[in-house]
């Protein structure tokens, strides 16, 4: 498996996608890039912007398996996470695996469930592993969560804690379509329909690619740069709490990907220009201040490794 091979890969997710999907090229190239570094994504916009269907047609165009959890506030741990259930045939107990147990799962508006059922997740994304009755069971590789919320809804609903939001890669905020977008959403009457989707890979192209991410090259300057961008969240003026290390071994992850991605085996600034706002906007808190507005002005301000100097280095 080559480089061009990437590339082309997905290229043709992005265009299966859009055949149920459109508008969202960028935000699919998201969701690979976090599932070839075992991340996970939060998807987060209003009602309406495809956000289920965005996640169903990514997973069908990879040949994993799929499930989808609808996150309610009577939903209860073990109805994500299995449990023991007694089976008279054999007069004993046996494990029941829930949902989980898949390689893409779909919370589906995650800030729904109280925060006991949200917990039940921090295991999974962590560890890759969950406990049934005090034994841990192995999820299935690759796992990966792509979390769902409305951000405009207050009641009946659990704001996510930083612990758990710190556990996702990213988070992909959706916004309104252009209006050529979503003239062709009104016009073609097959957009939605996630059953157009092939798909186009299998499960051991992932696991190959996986593979492939770790031999991407980052020259020093440019992980000093990620360093230089995630403690410069700390001093920020409207920042109240900064991003912690684990977003700099996130960011450092994820750039090795869309290097990937983009059909390259070195990692160059502007990977980490492009990430850095999906990977540490849910990693700050801000006073006033919207946090993609300070992280474009920390971006401004932070000197850029020279290109030159990377490549020659790489």
């Amino acid at each position: 498996m080559d480089l061009d091979y990437v590339k082309n890969a997905v290229d043709s997710v992005v265009r299966e996608v859009s055949k149920a999907v459109i508008g969202y090229d960028l935000e699919v190239r998201l969701l690979f890039g976090c599932l070839l570094v075992g991340g996970h994504v939060l998807v987060e916009g209003f009602p309406g912007l495809a956000k289920t269907s965005l996640a169903k047609a990514f997973a069908r165009t990879l040949g994993l398996s799929f499930s989808r959890v609808q996150f309610t506030p009577d939903l209860l741990p073990s109805d994500i996470t299995g449990s023991l259930i007694f089976n008279p045939r054999v007069g004993d107990f046996e494990v029941r695996l829930g949902p989980i147990f898949a390689n893409i799962v779909l919370a589906d508006e995650i800030n729904r469930a109280p925060p006991k059922v949200q917990s039940a997740l921090l295991e999974a994304m962590q560890e890759g592993q969950v406990t049934i009755a005090g034994k841990p069971h192995e999820l299935p590789k690759p796992f990966m969560v792509i979390a769902t919320q409305n951000p405009i809804e207050l009641e009946g609903t659990y704001p996510l804690p930083e612990a758990q939001l710190d556990r996702f890669t990213v988070r992909i905020r959706l916004s309104y379509p252009s209006e050529d977008v979503e003239f062709r959403i009104a016009s073609d009457i097959e957009l939605g329909n996630v059953n157009l989707v092939n798909t186009v890979l299998s499960r051991d192209d992932i696991v190959k690619m996986q593979s492939l991410v770790k031999s991407v090259r980052v020259d020093d300057s440019i992980t000093r740069y990620i360093v230089r961008l995630v403690r410069g969240t700390r001093s920020m003026r409207d920042v109240k709490i900064g991003a912690s290390p684990r977003a700099a071994q996130m960011l450092g992850k994820l750039a090795r990907a869309w290097a990937l991605l983009d059909g390259r085996d070195y990692v160059i600034p502007d990977d980490v220009k492009q990430l850095a706002p999906y990977v540490l906007n849910h990693r700050i808190i801000t006073v006033g201040t919207d946090p993609n507005i300070v992280i474009r002005q920390l971006i401004q301000q932070t000197p850029t490794p020279l290109m030159e100097n990377v490549i020659r280095r790489t």
